[in-house]
This record gives C-alpha cells, sequence and structure tokens, in this order.
C-alpha cells in the first residue's frame, strides 16, 4: 500500500476572481461592513448588538462564544454570516454546523484519512472544519479530546490528522455556543480554550417589538428575504481586516489603558486569575475594527469601554463570595478609562 499524493484539496492555491479591485482605504473597507450589516440585520432580528460584535470579530480575526438557550437565532445568524460570502476558492464552504455531543470523535471535525480499495492508497477526506465560518453548537457537550482539537485549529489555523499538518483559510471563523442553563452531561471549557475566543457574549431575549416583527416576517425570511442584498467576496473581507489593522491609528495611551485595566484584574483581591496578555493583543485589532465600523481611522475610549465587558468577561475567575463579575469588572476598568479620558482632553 502506499500513500497518495496530495489531494486536489491540500494543493489548491488561493484563486482569486477579480470581481472588484482590491480594498485599500477606509471608505471601501467600510463598504464590506455595510454589506454585511444589511444582510444579517435582513436575516436576523433584534440582534443588532450582537451583529455589531460578530462583524468586529470578522474583521479583527477572532472567535465568538454565544451564551445563549436553545431557540436564540444563533444558527440563523451564522448562516447568514456564511451567506454573505461570495466564494473565490472553490475547495471551501462558507459554512458549516458541527453538533457537539458526548460521542463525538477528532476526526469527526478536523477530517480523517481514508483507504481507497479501488486505487489501493489512502486520502484525505477534510471534515466540517475546513469551512469560512463553523458554528460549534453546544461546544461544551464534547470531550476534552475534541475541544483539544478544536483548540489548534482556532488558535494556529491549522489542523493535525495522522501527523499531517493542514492549514485551514485565513478567513476562518469559529461561532461557538453554550447553554448556561443545562449543565447536565457537560465538559466545561477549560480557560486555555476560553482565551482563545475574541469575544463571549451572553444573548438575552429580544425586545417584544422585534419579536413581533419576527412573527409577522417569518414566511418572507424563510422565503430568502434580503437575498438580493450585495454580499463581499472572501478577498474582500480579509482586505477589509487588512485596512483595519494597518490604517486605524491606535495611540500610547489606548494601549497604556489596556496594560492598567489588565493590571486591576491581577491585582483585585475578588479576583483569582486576571486577564491575560493574549487578551490584550487581540484586543487591539478588535478596537480598530471596532472604529472601522464607525467610520472612523483611530481609537477612542468609548471603543475601549465598549469591548471591554466582551473581551475580559470570560476570563476572569472570581474568588468564592466576590460580588457579580460584572460589577468588578466595571472597578476594574473605570479608573484607567478616566485617566484615557483625561489625556485625551489635554491633547
Amino acid at each position: 500500500m502506499t500513500q497518495a499524493p496530495e489531494t486536489d484539496f491540500e494543493n489548491s492555491e488561493h484563486i482569486t476572481h477579480t470581481l472588484a479591485p482590491p480594498i485599500t482605504d477606509l471608505n471601501a473597507a467600510y463598504g464590506v461592513v455595510q454589506r454585511l450589516r444589511a444582510r444579517l440585520q435582513a436575516a436576523v432580528r433584534g440582534r443588532d448588538e450582537v451583529i455589531e460584535m460578530i462583524i468586529v470579530a470578522m474583521l479583527s480575526d477572532g472567535h465568538v462564544l454565544l451564551e445563549d438557550y436553545p431557540g436564540s437565532g444563533k444558527t440563523t445568524l451564522a448562516k447568514a454570516l456564511g451567506d454573505c460570502i461570495i466564494d473565490d476558492r472553490p475547495d471551501i464552504v462558507t459554512f458549516r454546523r458541527i453538533q457537539f455531543t458526548p460521542d463525538l470523535l477528532p476526526s469527526d471535525v478536523t477530517g480523517t484519512t481514508i483507504f481507497d480499495p479501488n486505487t489501493n492508497r489512502f486520502f484525505f477526506r477534510p471534515g466540517p472544519i475546513f469551512a469560512h465560518i463553523v458554528l460549534a453548537d453546544e461546544i461544551n457537550r464534547t470531550s476534552p479530546k475534541v475541544q483539544s482539537a478544536m483548540l489548534e485549529a482556532m488558535a494556529e489555523k491549522q489542523v493535525t490528522v495522522d501527523n499531517r499538518t493542514r492549514k485551514l483559510d485565513p478567513l476562518f471563523l469559529v461561532i461557538a455556543t453554550q447553554n448556561p442553563l443545562d449543565l447536565a452531561g457537560t465538559f466545561p471549557l477549560p480557560s486555555a480554550q476560553l482565551d482563545r475566543f475574541l469575544f463571549k457574549i451572553k444573548m438575552k431575549h429580544i425586545p417584544r417589538d422585534a419579536e413581533l416583527e419576527v412573527l409577522a416576517s417569518y414566511k418572507t425570511r424563510r422565503a430568502g428575504i434580503g437575498q438580493e442584498l450585495p454580499r463581499a467576496t472572501r478577498t474582500e473581507m480579509l482586505d477589509a481586516r487588512n485596512v483595519s489593522e494597518t490604517l486605524v491609528h491606535v495611540a500610547p495611551e489606548i494601549r497604556e489603558c489596556l496594560v492598567d485595566i489588565a493590571q486591576r484584574t491581577r491585582s483585585d483581591p475578588r479576583v483569582l486569575q486576571g486577564a491575560s496578555t493574549r487578551s490584550l493583543v487581540l484586543m487591539l485589532p478588535a478596537l480598530q475594527a471596532r472604529a472601522l465600523t464607525r467610520v472612523r481611522d483611530y481609537v477612542t475610549a468609548e471603543d475601549v469601554e465598549a469591548l471591554s465587558q466582551y473581551v475580559f468577561s470570560h476570563r476572569l475567575e472570581y474568588a468564592p463570595g466576590a460580588e457579580t463579575g460584572d460589577q468588578v469588572l466595571r472597578d476594574c476598568i473605570g479608573p484607567p478609562l478616566d485617566t484615557l479620558a483625561r489625556s485625551t482632553m489635554r491633547r
């Protein structure tokens, strides 16, 4: 038996269609944001804040953990995001959903090597992780072994199968969910994996008016409302990400504020484990992406305040008997933000 040569999937080069000129300025990058926002808001009602965070995560190359309950629209949101992408890599699909269960195996996620009796050779069959948008549904219901396979994909954008490493696409984004109320048969995510998620978003019930709108428009949405709206290519999304990172300015005072916040979380007696350095590194492109979604070429204190809860909340471990996590985090964020605001006013 011999090992088969690389499959077409593994040998495929980056294929870019000239559907539009390269995006090199903020206005063109913001145009991509507008297209994503319009399609997502047409598909999902009453989730504008979550949509904004998803767009920021996409632009800043970060993964998202949704803490929600069944029937909250997470699958619809993830599918709609995948539908926003025009394929310019025919070897990768835009969206895949993985239902995590206790009996799931790492090969069910990453793929496996299969023997073909007709050719007497082995070939690699990619798993659902090889997609632009991956919905990891109820990620805390699977075993630590499968979570470790996800950890490599999320941290390094690659998977290792049979001692062979295969790269994922640069646009690769994980939207994971967990139900905080149903703890039976779950495996809590370890701190190392939680730290790989850029945002943790707690989804609440949508407002009454939005819920009425959902009931009134469910037939039109099932028929594909918003499909006529323009989409964006994979290349345009990567270009917009590059524009955000290169053209949006981050002042030294912003970086000092982030470090001061992290230091306060580490020294607070109510906190057992403070914010990691990785969280600060991941937050910089997220701040730049949020500034882009607000049509700004600079990061402000308002960006730091708006994202801090989503970035730090799942990374802190609180001491027994401490106040609510939200209050502790607000206490840690407040003084550095005040210092940042005063320094901005002096300038």
